[in-house]
């Protein structure tokens, strides 16, 4: 992917999941990239099956662990220039008036808080030599809604207004800023939302599942891969003039069933 090969990238959350696919897709390409991860088990393991990606333990709604991060990072790479806010938790699975507010405030500290965090660390490396690519990862949830999940949801339409609010500031300097909304993705961790949310509605898993299908016109999942190059894409020369956009990676997911 042209513009890509040599750039030092940090992933959020990419122990596992859709930040390895993507911390993965960016390294095969030529890329650097550091990675974080709060679970060490994840860290320990991804270490051994890539040693030549950088691994720091780091829960990037703490203040401190993210300059940790950052300094990791440069101190590793020299520099940043593509920044993947992948970090995010589910939440309860729960109405809204059952959720305490120390669950929804743990929700919105790793989703919102986080990108936050990391934003405000790396812009000032990034406006210093000249431009550079932030990547927010959002949901679905973060354009339509999802019922039972409201914490999740709120944050993930917080992290569209916070896009499209650094794109106009930073659009100035050479650094874009876009969003991507990916659908119900077909790994371990949806499982587990899946689990979840059949204990909260009394329901069968396939029945979930099958719910979760039928959202999308295309009525299907959707694979971490398709996350990882569409992120490539909005970071390498190809997408040098996409900015501010939310792009939704979800076979067009037109409702959010109950």
């Amino acid at each position: 992917m042209k513009g890509i090969s040599g750039k030092n990238v940090i992933v959020t959350a990419g122990g596992s999941g859709i930040g390895l696919g993507i911390a993965l897709g960016y390294q095969s390409l030529g890329a650097n990239v550091t990675v974080c991860d709060v679970d060490g088990t994840s860290l320990a393991a991804l270490s051994k099956a890539h040693p030549s990606l950088t691994a720091v333990k780091a829960d990037i709604s703490d203040e401190e662990q993210v300059t940790h991060l950052f300094e990791t990072a440069i101190d590793k790479m020299g520099s940043i220039d593509i920044l993947v806010n992948n970090a995010g938790i589910s939440g309860p699975t729960s109405p809204l008036e059952n959720i305490s507010l120390a669950d929804w405030r743990s929700c919105m500290s790793v989703n919102i808080d986080g990108c936050f965090l990391c934003c405000r660390q790396v812009v000032p490396f990034l406006k210093d030599q000249g431009g550079g690519s932030i990547i927010n990862i959002s949901s679905t949830a973060g354009i339509l809604a999802y019922p039972m999940r409201a914490p999740y949801a709120a944050s993930k339409w917080a992290m569209i207004g916070l896009t499209k609010t650094l794109a106009m500031e930073l659009g100035p300097f050479g650094i874009r800023t876009n969003s991507i909304a990916p659908g119900s993705i077909n790994n371990s961790r949806m499982d587990g939302v899946i689990a979840r949310e059949s204990i909260a509605k009394g329901v069968s898993e396939e029945e979930i599942r099958e719910s979760y299908e039928r959202q999308s016109a295309m009525g299907s999942f959707i694979d971490v891969e398709e996350i990882a190059d569409m992120a490539i894409f909005l970071s390498s020369d190809l997408g040098k003039n996409i900015n501010g956009q939310v792009i939704a990676v979800d076979g067009f997911a037109e409702t959010i069933t109950t």
